[in-house]
């Protein structure tokens, strides 16, 4: 069974995805990018467009019962490998139990020009 979850503290994906997608006690996260509720990007900045994305990711997790404990994977896609070290910085402000396995992609692009910054992740859903 597949269960969307629709998540109102983060930007409106305009039905060309969900969220997030609840299936088999896992639940899968969409790339998390830098935008508010309202669809704005947040900061021009690694770090301040990393915790947006963290808070994104945050109130997705929250939507399904989740924290950042239950996140067993995550894929981080960056634009420039220079900004490692400050992502790093910012992402352990979140993750500050037992770490996630973790995949590190530098991109040419995302999907926006003005994105530095995009993580999916996996968590396991509480039974």
């Amino acid at each position: 069974m597949v269960e969307r979850v629709q998540v109102d503290a983060t930007s409106d994906t305009g039905g060309l995805y969900s969220q997030a997608v609840k299936s088999n006690g896992l639940l899968f996260i969409s790339g998390q990018v830098a935008l508010d509720k309202n669809g704005n990007l947040v900061g021009r900045d690694i770090a301040t467009q990393t915790d947006q994305v963290m808070r994104n990711i945050k109130a997705t997790l929250e939507a399904a019962s989740c924290t950042f404990d239950d996140v067993i994977k995550i894929a981080i896609f960056l634009v420039n490998l220079d900004d490692r070290p400050k992502f790093h910085e910012v992402r352990k402000r979140y993750f500050t139990g037992e770490q996630p396995a973790s995949t590190l992609l530098v991109v040419k692009s995302l999907a926006n020009k003005d994105y530095l910054v995009e993580v999916e992740a996996v968590a396991e859903l509480q039974r």
